[in-house]
């Protein structure tokens, strides 16, 4: 299963938000769901940009390019009312936030061209002109991002379709998110509390309380899920369970055909809907969605 992820892919979809000034860190701290204001220039951080209601309006991989520069990775489809958003918040702070995405390249690496790198997820390795980061493997492929200025010789390695670099993103089981998904999850659905994408410990940002008390109240009833189907997926899409025909129990936040043939996808699901019966797509007569282990453990399972 995991050949077909072997190589290097230019991705296109995603974009680069840049937070220059010496307090870029100290702003994001007070935005995101993730800790900026300890981050190392050999890290990474997962993050989410939330409403004040939790729920999810951007995702992001950030890290440090220099002392005073953050980069913001994000989907190109929701950059522009993202940047906007966040602008919103400067206010005092010296911070200058801009769309660098036609100054940097991005190419995601798979397989053989990620294996020398640094194995543990969110780690940052600067390798020349380029900032590489770590990912969560999939299917036991090792996967990283490589970011360098516009205009560097791409990462060595096999050509990788960009739609099979998408695949991968969700075998990893870590939805990003995109315009047909914002604001439909608190962090937790989409299990970011597991994989590095929220910090507990740091203090206030837009929809913080709302996340807390999901985690530590146990009111967290959906859960991110790996699927496959053999009818097209996308995310947006409504999830039924045959115990309830008319309400949805989930829905597909990010999908990506399958080189093995049919769909793959990360699904939100009520967990109780999780626990078996028939799940079907768009409607209770709808194709079948099968569920899948997920490669990684939740937190709550640790």
């Amino acid at each position: 299963m995991s050949n077909a992820l072997n190589g290097i892919a230019p991705l296109p979809h995603l974009g680069i938000i840049r937070v220059e000034g010496e307090d870029a860190a100290k702003f994001l701290q007070g935005q995101l769901t993730q800790d900026f204001a300890l981050l190392g220039q050999d890290q990474a951080r997962l993050a989410a940009f939330c409403s004040a209601k939790g729920r999810m309006q951007a995702s992001f991989i950030g890290f440090k390019r220099g002392p005073d520069e953050i980069l913001l990775v994000t989907s190109r489809d929701i950059l522009a009312p993202t940047l906007k958003r966040l602008s919103m918040f400067v206010l005092r702070a010296k911070a200058r936030l801009s769309d660098a995405s036609e100054a940097f390249s991005l190419y995601g690496m798979a397989g053989d061209a990620a294996a020398s790198l640094a194995q543990m997820p969110w780690v940052k390795q600067d390798l020349g002109a380029a900032s590489v980061v770590t990912l969560y493997p999939a299917d036991g492929q090792p996967r990283a991002l490589w970011v360098a200025p516009a205009g560097e010789a791409a990462p060595a390695g096999l050509p990788l379709d960009t739609s099979l670099w998408q695949w991968g993103e969700v075998r990893s089981a870590i939805a990003s998110i995109t315009v047909p998904i914002v604001e439909a999850f608190v962090p937790q659905m989409l299990n970011y509390e597991s994989v590095g994408g929220v910090n507990f410990k740091k203090g206030c940002y837009p929809g913080q309380e709302v996340v807390a008390r999901s985690q530590f109240r146990g009111t967290l009833k959906r859960r991110a899920y790996p699927a496959h189907s053999q009818a097209p997926l996308a995310a947006g899409q409504e999830v039924f369970h045959e115990s309830d025909g008319e309400q949805p129990c989930g829905l597909v936040a990010q999908a990506a055909a399958s080189p093995l043939g049919g769909w793959d996808a990360v699904v939100s699901l009520q967990t109780s809907a999780a626990q078996g019966g028939r799940l079907s797509l768009g409607g209770p007569q709808g194709a079948a969605l099968q569920l899948e282990p997920l490669p990684y453990l939740l937190a709550a399972d640790v």
